[in-house]
């Protein structure tokens, strides 16, 4: 059975410029965690600082000890890699070193804008640092990222679940097969002397004059043409995103344009409102001569009607005296008739019982009896005042 091999990468002396060269955003991340992505849609979490409208997401870039499966197809042969907690933390300082934070890629290929690093950092304590606050429990030494997302179609991916987390892109070397190479060997030689050949720079000649002629090979020009093609490529970024700025410019022109005109029509008819408001003005003053008489008019009728009013007002008070000793002498009226009917009652009916007695016929019992109902009916009366 064949041993799997795990090695370790580490960052080159000679691309130190080149260790991060971009991030790129995947369906599969090598080191297998995915990104959070702030939006109303991971319930799970909490965000309360941040704004789905300001499109950041959060993702470790590296995380330290952590094997990564590679397959190798010159060889056909399965091996992992993995990355040192210092080796995290110089690729971490380079990619900002060398100005790499606006750099991205989609799934490895296609270089996309509008996507830029706003916040990079190393975990130190699995406890307090904020990535725990984000959902994560990541160890200690891992290489933490913040993106600011303004492209269009990279956000509606991530939003989709497309893309699922980050990748890194740059230039590693076996730490093993570092430490056995002081200087270019034979085969290495022979390579590039070879190149040259192919490409005619070299005739026909035995063996050992090429050897020769290949030792005397300067290999630091491809140094130099390596840190050439590194700066070509951040002008092309920096050409880019200077395109997207002056686009925003242009945009913002547009739109000041648009304004400008807007502004325009809106003077026009603010001069036309104008004129038709001194016209109004000029008839206004009119009505308000016309006003002015009616108002003094109106001050004379308003006097008389005070005076009307402070006759009125004390005629009231010398009547609500009246009806209140008018409600006072009905009360009093029922009451005192209530008292007549009781007191006609009893004497009707002792002077009822002597009539009998002594066998006499009283004329006037009728005329008692009636005013004993006339009593009785008044008692019974409820004054509606």
């Amino acid at each position: 059975m064949t041993e799997t091999k795990i090695v370790e990468l580490v960052i080159s002396d000679d691309n130190q410029e080149l260790a991060i060269d971009a991030i790129s955003l995947v369906t599969s991340p090598a080191i297998e965690s995915e990104f959070i992505f702030f939006g109303k849609e991971k319930n799970n979490l909490t965000f309360a600082k941040v704004d789905e409208e300001k499109r950041m997401l959060i993702s470790p870039a590296l995380i330290p000890n952590k094997n990564i499966f590679r397959h190798d197809p010159n060889t056909d042969s399965d091996y992992y890699v993995y990355f040192s907690k210092d080796t995290v933390r110089k690729a971490s300082e380079l990619y900002l070193k060398h100005n790499n934070h606006h750099k991205a890629t989609y799934q490895h290929q296609d270089r996309v804008s509008g996507i830029l690093t706003v916040e990079s950092w190393i975990i130190e304590d699995t406890k307090l640092d904020k990535s725990t606050l984000y959902g994560y429990s990541l160890p200690v030494g891992t290489w933490m990222v913040k993106l600011s997302i303004s492209n269009d179609e990279i956000w509606s991916k991530i939003k989709s679940g497309e893309l699922k987390g980050l990748s890194i892109e740059g230039y590693f070397t076996n730490k093993f097969e570092q430490m056995q190479k002081t200087k270019p060997t034979t085969k290495e030689i022979l390579s590039a002397f070879n190149e040259l050949v192919r490409e005619g720079k070299v005739q026909n000649m035995s063996l050992s004059k090429k050897l020769e002629l290949a030792k005397k090979f300067e290999f630091k020009n491809i140094k130099t043409l390596d840190k050439l093609a590194a700066d070509a490529d951040l002008l092309t970024d920096d050409y880019y995103i200077l395109e997207d700025d002056v686009q925003g410019d242009v945009n913002a022109q547009e739109l000041r344009v648009e304004e400008v005109e807007k502004y325009t029509k809106q003077i026009k008819e603010a001069e036309d409102d104008f004129k038709s408001t001194e016209n109004d003005i000029t008839s206004v003053k009119q009505d308000l001569d016309k006003l002015q008489d009616e108002l003094k008019f109106s001050k004379s009728y308003m006097k008389d009607v005070n005076v009307d009013l402070k006759t009125s007002t004390k005629e009231l008070k010398e009547w609500s005296k009246k009806v209140d000793t008018g409600k006072k002498k009905l009360n009093d009226l029922v009451k005192k008739a209530s008292k007549t009917a009781s007191e006609l009652k009893s004497g009707i009916a002792s002077f009822e019982k002597s009539a009998k007695e002594l066998g006499l016929d009283v004329p006037q019992l009728k005329e008692y009896k009636d005013a004993y109902s006339d009593a009785l009916y008044i008692s019974k009366l409820k004054p509606k005042f």
